[in-house]
């Protein structure tokens, strides 16, 4: 209990910075604290609530303490840290594990900045989830570059990412996802998450043409250079993209189109925060989780309460 309670009060400060607020009738005051139960009653509607009410935590059923290692093991890990690996260092089965880490997902997506990037940003696509395998016999395969033989679950992540000071990468990184690289898509990104008079950097795939129209534009054709002459790239999106393939085979080995946007929103905010300490990492996350809803999707997600519709731009 005096493990739970120190726990319980860790993510107490992290939720509130101050009295606690009632979930139900929002009013903060000094409520009434039972601490056999730890749980609060709110003076003003009595209502009974605890530390995780109303979060992503909602209607925990193991010790608080064990979310908040779960919470630690996946803020310490550099490319993200699968179910399985999870389910074994805390002892737990899988099924809890798997929802578990999408939950902390899910809160990274949902309260991430979305503010228009400025400065200088690199718009760029790549595709996931499209490899086809060569049948055995070289009389049977098909030739897998023809659009019937692509796999219907094959999606593209579209990357804003603006650029910072030299030598350190990115500064912020958006990701999302649809079913191609499109004009219409491309387009509706560049007006909402990109300030007017931002230069943007693009490759010269013919869905990154609309952006002249509205953006000072500086195109790169990768068939005949990574680095134009004058300093032109895109390197720091592919950089991103080389991270996230690399998060994908070499940690989860298999991303679901159902829930890309939330592996994707994951690496980029790996690769956003990749130079701060592990503990400002933990307090940053375990913030986002108290400030996060109960998922709609995850509550209830082994009992069949999944996802019907994919997140597509």
């Amino acid at each position: 209990m005096h493990g739970e309670r120190s726990a319980c009060l860790l993510f107490a400060a992290a939720r509130w910075q101050g009295d606690p607020a009632c979930p139900r009738c929002e009013v903060v005051g000094k409520h009434y604290f039972h601490n056999g139960r730890l749980q609060w009653r709110c003076k003003a509607c009595r209502y009974v609530f605890s530390v995780t009410s109303g979060t992503v935590f909602a209607h925990h059923k193991l010790p608080l303490n064990l979310y908040l290692g779960a919470l630690l093991l996946f803020s310490n890990s550099v490319k993200g840290i699968p179910a399985l690996r999870l389910a074994r260092e805390l002892n737990v089965q899988y099924k809890t594990a798997f929802v578990l880490v999408h939950k902390m997902r899910e809160a990274m997506l949902i309260q991430r900045d979305e503010s228009p990037l400025d400065g200088e940003v690199e718009m760029d696509g790549a595709y996931f989830n499209g490899h086809i395998r060569p049948a055995n016999k070289k009389v049977n395969r098909i030739d897998r570059r023809k659009a019937k033989y692509q796999r219907p679950d094959k999606r593209v992540v579209i990357t804003l990412r603006s650029r910072g000071t030299k030598g350190c990468g990115g500064r912020r990184t958006l990701t999302f996802v649809a079913r191609s690289e499109n004009q219409i898509s491309v387009a509706k990104l560049a007006r909402k998450y990109i300030a007017p008079g931002t230069t943007v950097f693009a490759d010269e795939a013919p869905a990154y043409d609309v952006l002249s129209t509205h953006f000072v534009t500086r195109r790169i054709n990768h068939q005949e250079e990574y680095r134009a002459d004058d300093g032109t790239n895109t390197n720091t999106a592919e950089g991103f993209f080389l991270r996230l393939r690399r998060m994908q085979y070499g940690v989860s080995h298999h991303f679901s189109s159902m829930y890309l946007d939330l592996y994707a929103n994951e690496a980029a905010y790996r690769e956003d925060n990749r130079r701060r300490a592990n503990g400002t990492i933990f307090a940053q996350n375990l913030t986002l989780c108290a400030a996060t809803a109960p998922s709609r999707e995850f509550s209830g997600y082994w009992q069949g309460n999944h996802r019907v519709v994919e997140q597509l731009v």
